[in-house]
C-alpha cells in the first residue's frame, strides 16, 4: 500500500542469486524472516524463466546447500581442460585430484533464482517485487529507503546486491575496460566429452565451454570473448558460417559445431568498488564486475553473501559492516587479481605468448601449483 511503511532489520535490493542467498543465510542464522525485506524490480516469473547459463564452484555449491537450495538441474564439471591456441602447452584439472564428486556445476539462472526463492518463501522472507528503489536516505539509526510503488521501507542496515543505483560512485573505484565484448550462446557439438569444461585462450581473449545437458549430452554454454569490432562482424553471420568461425577459434577437440542459439553479446570490463557506509553495503556485481574467464563473478558473490549473513546475525549495524569489509578483504583482492592477470595476459599476440602456453604445460606438470590453483578457483582465499 501507498505511504506503507516496512520496518526490518536488513532490506537487500536486488533478489538475484546474490541476494536471495544472504537472504536464505540470514534465516537459517536465526533471524526472523520478517525482519528481512527482498526488493527486486522484476516479477519472480521473469527472474526464473532467465536462461542464461552459470558456473556453481563446488565451494559455491556447499553454501547453496547449507539453505537447502541444493540440489538443483545442474551438469557436473569433472574436468576442466586449459589451453592457449597455437601454442603448446595445456593444463587440465580432474575432480579426481581433489576426492571430489565435482570441480563445479553448470546449472540455468533462472532454476537457481527458483530453488533460493522458494528457500526464503520457506523461511517467511519478506519479498516487494516489482518495485524499485527510487531513493534512500541513511540515519544514524538506519536507512530510509523509498519505492516507485509508493511504500518504504525503514533498514537497520541495507545491502545492495546488483545492479541499479544505490549510493554514491566512489572514484578510487579499481576500473579496466578490457576492450572486449563476450558473445554469448548455447551451442551443439558432434563429439561432446562427457563432464570436462575447455577454457581455450585466444589472440583475441578467452574462449569458454561448459558442458550444458539438453537431453542428448551435446549442448555447451559458450563465452567467447573478442574484440567489438570482431564480435560485431560474428554476429552478423548466419548460423552455418558463425559455426564454421566458432570451429576454426576453438579447433576440433569436440569434432564439428552443429547448432547454435540467437548470439547474446556484452561488454567487458573490470568495475571493482567494495563501497560501504556505516550502514549500507555492497556485494555481488554490485562491489566488483570481473571479467568472465575463469567464471568467479557469481562465485565471489555467493561468498559475500554468506559472510555478510554470519556478521548480521551478531547484530545488524555499523559493527558488522566494518567486520564483513574487513575478513571479505584478502578473498575479494586475491580473485579480482587473479581473474584480471588471467583476462590481460593471454590477450593478444607478441613474444611472451609462447611462454605463456608453456605456463600451462608446466602447471599441469607441477602438481602443488595445479591444485592450489583449483582449490582457489573452487572456494576462494580460506
Amino acid at each position: 500500500m501507498a505511504g506503507e511503511v516496512l520496518d526490518v532489520d536488513v532490506a537487500i535490493c536486488g533478489a538475484g542469486p546474490v541476494g536471495l542467498a544472504l537472504a536464505a543465510h540470514l534465516a537459517r542464522r536465526g533471524i526472523d524472516g520478517k525482519r528481512i525485506a527482498l526488493i527486486d524490480g522484476k516479477s519472480l516469473g521473469q527472474a526464473i524463466t532467465d536462461p542464461r547459463s552459470i558456473a556453481l564452484s563446488w565451494g559455491s555449491v556447499q553454501l547453496l546447500e547449507e539453505v537447502r537450495a541444493w540440489p538443483l538441474p545442474a551438469t557436473p564439471i569433472h574436468e576442466i581442460h586449459v589451453s592457449r591456441r597455437g601454442q603448446l602447452g595445456r593444463s587440465l584439472m580432474d575432480r579426481a585430484e581433489h576426492k571430489l564428486p565435482a570441480l563445479g556445476y553448470v546449472a540455468r539462472y533462472g532454476d537457481v533464482v527458483d530453488a533460493l526463492a522458494r528457500a526464503c518463501d520457506k523461511a517467511g522472507v519478506q519479498t516487494l517485487r516489482p518495485a524499485r528503489v527510487d531513493s534512500f536516505d541513511e540515519q544514524a539509526d538506519g536507512v530510509h529507503l523509498r519505492l516507485d510503488d509508493g511504500r518504504s521501507v525503514f533498514a537497520q542496515v541495507a545491502v545492495q546486491a546488483e545492479g541499479g543505483v544505490f549510493g554514491q560512485q566512489d572514484s578510487k573505484a579499481q576500473q579496466r575496460d578490457y576492450g572486449q565484448t563476450a558473445l554469448i550462446a548455447r551451442v551443439s557439438v558432434s563429439e561432446p566429452i562427457a563432464h570436462r569444461a575447455f577454457e581455450r585462450f585466444t589472440d583475441e581473449g578467452p574462449l569458454a565451454l561448459l558442458p550444458q545437458d539438453g537431453g542428448d549430452g551435446h549442448q555447451y554454454a559458450l563465452v567467447w570473448c573478442m574484440t567489438p569490432e570482431r564480435a560485431t562482424s560474428i554476429q552478423m553471420l548466419d548460423d552455418d558460417a558463425f559455426l564454421v568461425a566458432l570451429g576454426d577459434a576453438f579447433g576440433a577437440r569436440l569434432g564439428k559445431f552443429t547448432s547454435a542459439s540467437p548470439r547474446v553479446a556484452f561488454p567487458l570490463g573490470l568495475n571493482a568498488e567494495a563501497r560501504a557506509t556505516a550502514r549500507t553495503v555492497a556485494i555481488g556485481n554490485a562491489a566488483q564486475t570481473l571479467h568472465p574467464v575463469a567464471g568467479q563473478g557469481l562465485n565471489l558473490g555467493l561468498r559475500d553473501a554468506t559472510v555478510l549473513a554470519r556478521q548480521f546475525a551478531r547484530g545488524a549495524g555499523p559493527e558488522a559492516v566494518d567486520a564483513f569489509m574487513s575478513e571479505r578483504a584478502n578473498d575479494r583482492r586475491l580473485t579480482i587479481s587473479l581473474t584480471d592477470t588471467m583476462a590481460r595476459a593471454f590477450i593478444g599476440g607478441g613474444p611472451l605468448q609462447p611462454l605463456l602456453g608453456l605456463s600451462l604445460a608446466a602447471l599441469d606438470l607441477v602438481k602443488p601449483a595445479r591444485l592450489l590453483l583449483a582449490d582457489l578457483m573452487m572456494f576462494g582465499r580460506r
